[in-house]
C-alpha cells in the first residue's frame, strides 16, 4: 500500500498526460469527430476504418507518405555517415581542440529551429551562399525552396546539419568503449588503419549503430519542423510529410482524419524499427 501511495503521483500524471491522450487519439481515429463536436460530443459517430480508407484515396496523403519515406531513405544514411565520420575524427586525436569541435558540432541540435530556418532561407535564396559557392565553380544553382525537384534535398541537407550532433555523441561513446588493445594488436599484425576500422571498429559498433538507426528513424519519420518553418509543405506538396498533413487536418478541424494519419505514422515507425532489429540481429 505504501509503495502505491509513493508511486501514485507519477501514475496519475502518466495516465492523465501520457497514456490517455494516446488512447483518446486512437479512439478518435475511428470516429467522425470534428471541431464542431467539441461542445456537443454526443453527436460523434463511430465510422470504423472509414478515415483510414479516406487517407488511402487521398492523393495528398499518398504524396506525404512518399515524401516522408524519401526523407527517411536519404536522410538517415547521410546523417549516420556524417555522424560517424565526425565521431571518428574527434576520437582519433587529430583535432587538438576536441572540446571546441564537440560543442560546435552539437550546437545545431540545441539551436532554435526558427533561428536556423531564417538563416538557411537566406542561404537557399537564388543569390544566397549555396548558389554563390556553386557559381564559383561554374555551376548554376537551382531555386532551392521554390523548385519541387530541389525543395526536399534542401530540407534534407538542413536536417542532416541540424541533427547529426546527437548520433555523433553516441558514436563517440561507442568508439571510446572499444579496447585500444585490439587496434594495437591489429597494428602489430600489419593491418592498415582502414582494415582495422573495417574489421574491428565497425563490427563492435553494431549495437551503437542499431541505437542510432532506431533513434533517427523515429525522429525522421516525424518529419514536421523543416517543412513547417521553411516551405509550408510546398511547392506543389513536394515537402508535405505525414506529420505536416496531420497538422493541417487538425487545423481544418478534422480530428478523426488527423488522428488516423497520426496512427499511420505510428505504424510506419513500429514497422521500420522492427525491420531494423531483425536486420541487425540477422547480421549479428
Amino acid at each position: 500500500m505504501a509503495a502505491w501511495l509513493f508511486c501514485s503521483p507519477f501514475l496519475i500524471f502518466f495516465f492523465a498526460f501520457g497514456l490517455w491522450p494516446v488512447l483518446a487519439s486512437l479512439l478518435m481515429s475511428f470516429t467522425d469527430i470534428t471541431s464542431r463536436d467539441l461542445r456537443t460530443p454526443f453527436g460523434v459517430g463511430f465510422v470504423g476504418l472509414e478515415n483510414y480508407l479516406t487517407l488511402l484515396a487521398d492523393d495528398t496523403f499518398i504524396r506525404a507518405v512518399l515524401n516522408t519515406l524519401y526523407f527517411v531513405a536519404v536522410g538517415i544514411p547521410v546523417t549516420m555517415l556524417v555522424s560517424l565520420v565526425a565521431a571518428v575524427a574527434l576520437n582519433s586525436g587529430i583535432n587538438r581542440l576536441k572540446a571546441v569541435f564537440r560543442v560546435g558540432y552539437f550546437a545545431p541540435v540545441v539551436t532554435s529551429i526558427i533561428a536556423v530556418a531564417v538563416v538557411w532561407r537566406y542561404m537557399y535564396q537564388e543569390d544566397g551562399l549555396f548558389n554563390a559557392a556553386l557559381g564559383a565553380i561554374g555551376i548554376a544553382g537551382p531555386d532551392w525552396l521554390n523548385d519541387p525537384a530541389w525543395s526536399m534535398p534542401a530540407l534534407i541537407i538542413m536536417a542532416v546539419w541540424r541533427n547529426f550532433g546527437i548520433p555523433m555523441v553516441i558514436f563517440l561513446a561507442g568508439l571510446q568503449a572499444i579496447p585500444t588493445e585490439l587496434h594495437e594488436a591489429a597494428s602489430v599484425d600489419g593491418a592498415s588503419k582502414w582494415r582495422s576500422f573495417r574489421s574491428i571498429t565497425l563490427p563492435l559498433l553494431k549495437p551503437t549503430t542499431l541505437v542510432v538507426a532506431v533513434l533517427l528513424s523515429i525522429a525522421y519519420l516525424q518529419f514536421f519542423e523543416e517543412p513547417f518553418v521553411m516551405t509550408g509543405g510546398g511547392p506543389l506538396d513536394s515537402t508535405t510529410s505525414i506529420g505536416y498533413y496531420a497538422y493541417e487536418q487538425f487545423g481544418f478541424g478534422l480530428y478523426g482524419l488527423a488522428s488516423a494519419a497520426s496512427y499511420v505514422l505510428v505504424l510506419l515507425i513500429a514497422l521500420l524499427s522492427f525491420l531494423q532489429f531483425r536486420l541487425f540481429r540477422t547480421r549479428s
